[in-house]
């Protein structure tokens, strides 16, 4: 297995799409609408703007794993003075390829995007699976993070 890296492109959008969807649903997410459409929107939006990127794993012609850096600016703050943060987002292995170091592959990628589009934070609402990955990469858990879901 060589396993090479990527960017996103145009016509990577149906199997990206596709791989969200199923990452969602692997999570416990019960699919009661087509989110297709909205997906396909918000990717193609910001990657027009440059405030979302993704990068891909592809095993031969395959692409076997995925994940996306949303860019977004709050007002800067002492321990960010850009107020820019990354937010993580479709980090997710086909179940064939898990355990193999991709991943972690994924996020060495984004993370070096994340540094480029200048973010001083990078923050992930993270699987029960990917805590594991993310502590070993350097995350901390943050205690105040609090959400309203409307």
């Amino acid at each position: 297995m060589e396993i090479t890296y990527r960017k996103l492109g145009s016509g990577d959008m149906d199997t990206f799409i596709k791989m969200r969807i199923q990452q969602l649903q692997e999570e416990g997410a019960e699919p009661v609408l087509d989110l297709s459409s909205e997906l396909r929107s918000y990717y193609t939006r910001h990657l027009e703007d440059q405030t979302f990127s993704a990068w891909l794993a592809v095993d031969e012609e395959a692409i076997v794993g995925t994940c996306g850096l949303s860019v977004v600016e709050k007002p800067p703050y002492y321990a960010n003075p850009t107020g820019r943060i990354g937010l993580l987002s479709s980090v997710y292995t086909l179940k064939s390829h898990r355990r193999r170091g991709i991943a972690r592959g994924l996020l060495e990628h984004i993370m070096d995007e994340a540094n480029s589009a200048g973010c001083g934070a990078v923050q992930i609402t993270a699987s029960d699976m990917g805590t594991l990955l993310y502590a070993d990469y350097g995350f901390k858990r943050n205690e105040n993070f609090m959400q309203f879901v409307l």
